[in-house]
Order: C-alpha cells, then sequence, then structure tokens
C-alpha cells in the first residue's frame, strides 16, 4: 500500500547541507501498521512528512497503492490519507462533530452522511456521542482530544493513516487505554498505517513491522519478533535494551507454549486418588479440580492429600489464576510471580480448561529464538487451533 523508493529529504542550513533522510527504501503491506522508530533527530518524522508532502522530499518517490504521488495535487492526496499529530491540533472554535467531519464536508459529503460518520466513528472510540459531539475541544481532557483526533483523520475512510507520536502526551494509564482501543479498531479497519515513535515498548506492542532509524538512514526494517532476537548491528541492539528477552512476552500468546497435557480431579474423587495424579503428572504443591463442565473448581493441596482421607469435593482451595489461551506471556509471568506458582492452567472461551503453561515452557520458549541464531534450534508444543 505505501512504498518509499530513494526518498531522500536534504535541508539547506547555515552550515551547510544536513541529510535529514538518506535514500529511504521500503514497503508498506495493505493493513499492517509500521513504527518508525529510534532516537531523536533520526530522520523518522522527515519520512513520515514526506509521504503527504508536508516537507517535500529532495528526490525519490512515494507510491500508494501502486500509484506514483509526485504529479498528484497536494490537497487531494492529503484528503486521502489520515493525519494525527501529538499536539492533536483540533480547530478550538470548532465543535467536536464539526472537527470530525472536516475532511467529509470539504470533500462534499452529503449532511446527513457525514452526520452519521461522527456519531459511528464517536461510538467506534468509546466516547458517547450525544454527550460529546457537541462540546468544544477546550471542554475535553487530553485523552479525549486525542481519540477525537483519531476519529477526524479517521472520517473518510482514508486507506492510508500517518501518525506523528500520537499518544506521546498521553499519561500512562490513558496511553494505554487508547492503544489497545486502537488496535481493537484496526482490526476490524486493516488500514495501512505509518507511526512515529521513540518507545520501543509501544513499537512492540502496536507495530506488525518496525523500521528502525540512525542518523537519517533506515538501519532495520523487521517483525518485533525478529528484530528483538536478531538485532542487525550493536546500535539497534543498545536502542532496544538489555532486556530485549523479556520484551517478547508481549508477543507471544498463552497458546503458542501451551499443552493439552494437564492432570484434573473431579470433586467426586479420593484424595488417595488426587495424591497418585500429582505424582504422575508432576505436580509438588497441587493439583487442579474441575467440574462436570469440565471449568476449575478449586485446588486440592498435595500436603492435604498426604495426611488426610477423604474426597476432594470438601478439601480444596480456590484457583488462585487462571489464563486464557490468548493472553500474553507477560501476564503469565505476572500472574506466576504474584502467585509463586511454576504453572497455570489454561481456559478456552467457555471457561473449559484445555491445557496448562510451565514456567519451564515460557522460559524455554523465550530462549529458543535467540538459540536458533546460534545454530540452535529447539522447539515447543504448543496448543493447536482446533
Amino acid at each position: 500500500m505505501i512504498r518509499l523508493d530513494s526518498l531522500t529529504k536534504v535541508f539547506d542550513t547555515q552550515k551547510g547541507a544536513v541529510v535529514a533522510a538518506d535514500h529511504i527504501n521500503m514497503e508498506v503491506p495493505s493493513g499492517e501498521i509500521c513504527i518508525l522508530l529510534g532516537p531523536s533527530g533520526c530522520g523518522k518524522t522527515t519520512t513520515l512528512k514526506m509521504i503527504n508532502r508536508i516537507v517535500r522530499p529532495t528526490s525519490g518517490k512515494v507510491f500508494i497503492d501502486g500509484e506514483d504521488t509526485t504529479g498528484m495535487d497536494t490537497q487531494t492526496l492529503r484528503r486521502n490519507i489520515g493525519y494525527v499529530i501529538q499536539q492533536i491540533g483540533l480547530f478550538p472554535n470548532m465543535t467536536i462533530e464539526e472537527n470530525i467531519t472536516a475532511v467529509p464536508r470539504l470533500l462534499g459529503w452529503d449532511k446527513a452522511k457525514y452526520r452519521e460518520r461522527a456519531r459511528e466513528l464517536m461510538a467506534m472510540i468509546a466516547l458517547e456521542p450525544d454527550a460529546f459531539l457537541k462540546r468544544y475541544p477546550s471542554e475535553l481532557s487530553g485523552g479525549q482530544q486525542q481519540r477525537i483526533g483519531v476519529a477526524r483523520a479517521l472520517a473518510a475512510d482514508p486507506p492510508v493513516m500517518l501518525m506523528d507520536e500520537p499518544f506521546g502526551a498521553i499519561d500512562p494509564i490513558n496511553r494505554a487505554v487508547i492503544q489497545d482501543e486502537f488496535l481493537k479498531m484496526q482490526q476490524a479497519l486493516k488500514k495501512t498505517i505509518m507511526f512515529v515513535s521513540h518507545d520501543i515498548d509501544e513499537a512492540i506492542k502496536m507495530g506488525d513491522r518496525i523500521a528502525v532509524f540512525r542518523e537519517g538512514k533506515l538501519v532495520q526494517y523487521s517483525s518485533p519478533d525478529d528484530l528483538l532476537a536478531d538485532p542487525k548491528d550493536s546500535f539497534v541492539e543498545s536502542f532496544l535494551g538489555s532486556d530485549r528477552a523479556l520484551k517478547r512476552l508481549n508477543l507471544v500468546k498463552a497458546r503458542e507454549i501451551a499443552t493439552r497435557d494437564i492432570g484434573t480431579v473431579s470433586p467426586e474423587d479420593s484424595l488417595e486418588k488426587a495424591l497418585a495424579m500429582s505424582d504422575d503428572f508432576g505436580y509438588e504443591t497441587a493439583i487442579l479440580m474441575v467440574n462436570d463442565q469440565q471449568q476449575p473448581a478449586g485446588m486440592v493441596m498435595r500436603s492435604v492429600a498426604q495426611t488426610t482421607k477423604g474426597y476432594c469435593r470438601d478439601h480444596f482451595q480456590n484457583v488462585p489464576a487462571m489464563v486464557g489461551l490468548d493472553d500474553d506471556l507477560r501476564t503469565v509471568a505476572s500472574l506466576m510471580l504474584a502467585h509463586d506458582i511454576t504453572w497455570l492452567p489454561c481456559i478456552d472461551d467457555q471457561g473449559r480448561v484445555c491445557g496448562q503453561v510451565t514456567q519451564r515452557a515460557l522460559t524455554h520458549h523465550l530462549g529458543s529464538r535467540f538459540r536458533a541464531q546460534q545454530g540452535n534450534p529447539m522447539s515447543t508444543a504448543p496448543i493447536s487451533e482446533e
């Protein structure tokens, strides 16, 4: 959807020519988010702004959906590209509805159509249309204004969006919420997005691909997982940080390391059977008890089963934690640490036990990509999608 062909920008200054972007070549497939990442002054924002011609390239070309934009009228180009900036840039003298519908009105949309589009977008960004559309930007919080900025960029349903540190000025809690909402929207909208960030954690969370810049040059262009597992050089490695293996926790879902091999007992089983099952499956502290629907009903402690006679239904504790198949490994690791446990039951969308995640599997998977880069690949046995 977006292709940059030797895109270059040279600024003339009093001290001479400064190359801000040096022959940038990259492609962003349709429906993906590409994060432009790097330290201040590395050329990422200049590259972004050359796409909608806020900064005019010195040389090179920008192609959108296969079309060379060099000869395209600037206003036409910009009206077909959504643009979101950190400073938001809402018009203070316009209502929220007028801000959102600015481009559709310029394009000559019917009034009923653009008003309905505004309501649709407000619902999409989780703001009540009746409560907010007639307000002015000054009446909204910074986080709410940022959501309106995103809605305005989406108003004319552009195929391409450019986002220049759009969530950088928002506090961490609201920032995480808006990021999550935006990713949910993206799953449905499938826009092609170029997104400038200086935050590696944001890049890993938001991006399908990450482009790392340094001094005007594109140093590495990879998926987040490939970037973390195999940085191209010492600069990229240092920029990612010494904890890059831990950053992969956000990228891997529990289903990728969960196994179906899990021992359970029913409420009607004896404690003697619970102890035997614990031995069979190597559980040192407890075994999971499930009900008739195969849903977690409690934990039978090994110490109780060793010293007491009776049935599981009379001697169990609450399950300390569970994970869903689509929870990421950061969630898994946090729960294990919080409850001082080395395994967790995995449940499906109906709350039924479908496997388990172990601490051993988690650490094995995290290290597997790094071992593979060193020529020692090892495999895991994830739950299938069936």
